[in-house]
């Protein structure tokens, strides 16, 4: 008699919320992109509604209810900044501050090989962002023991002036001239954002004109990682930009 085997019965697939799962419960309370988006936002100081809408192009009516959202879950709170009121963080919003680091790293130095991002869409991007992305962006390797401030000089719509210091590490990013600057840059507002992203070699621009460097030899392309490499740029530290 032939030996008949019976097929074992397949597993009972538990619904969502019977799995114990870290990352999943953690994205059930954080809720979608936008939460983390306005948290990074939030993350330097209290800004205003009209103020969040230009740094993250959000639509006004889902800003609103993001908001809303963010505050009935605690993260963030309303308060009275003389005639107005701004947003804030809660200490449980704030709490949120490496996951907000850790995703904005991942994602530059991942970058265009492993992601496949067209960086030419970002060709009209703004100097402030892109200096605010800054932190996100150094190499933590070649900055460990590093104490230096670079100034940015920018021409142009969206210009100004930006302090950038790198000190064991860490980037911090504030508006206006620095104290005591290592190193100036000057430059027309669009090309210093296509150079920062890695779209035009800095050496290049350099030598062109196009690109004024003063003070130390050290080059801000040593000490952040860029969204994509430029096909012209050599193979080496880049920290020969503006020699």
């Amino acid at each position: 008699m032939p030996l008949i085997v019976k097929d074992s019965p397949l597993p009972r697939i538990p619904k969502p919320h019977g799995i114990f799962d870290p990352v999943a419960r953690a994205l059930e309370v954080i809720g979608d992109r936008w939460t983390l988006v306005l948290v990074r936002q939030l993350l330097p100081s209290p800004r205003g509604f009209q103020e969040l809408r230009v740094r993250t192009g959000i639509a006004p009516r889902v800003l609103s209810s993001r908001l809303r959202a963010l505050v009935s879950a605690g993260f963030v709170r309303s308060i009275a900044e003389g005639s107005r009121s701004v947003y804030d963080l809660t200490e449980q919003g704030r709490s949120l501050e490496p996951i907000v680091h850790s995703i904005g790293r991942w994602w530059i130095q991942r970058g265009v090989d492993d992601l496949g991002i067209d960086v030419d869409r970002f060709t009209e991007t703004s100097a402030q962002s892109v200096l605010e992305a800054l932190p996100f962006m150094v190499r933590e390797e070649r900055a460990c023991d590093v104490d230096l401030t670079f100034e940015i000089r920018l021409k142009g719509p969206g210009g100004g002036v930006w302090s950038v210091r790198l000190h064991d590490g860490l980037c911090s990013v504030t508006p206006g001239f620095a104290e005591r600057a290592d190193v100036r840059y000057t430059a027309d507002t669009s090309l210093w954002c296509r150079i920062a992203l890695g779209l035009v070699d800095a050496g290049d621009a350099f030598r062109r004109g196009l690109l004024m460097k003063e003070g130390g030899r050290d080059a801000m392309d040593h000490y952040f990682h860029q969204v994509s490499t430029p096909k012209s740029r050599c193979a080496g530290s880049g920290r020969a930009a503006g020699e």
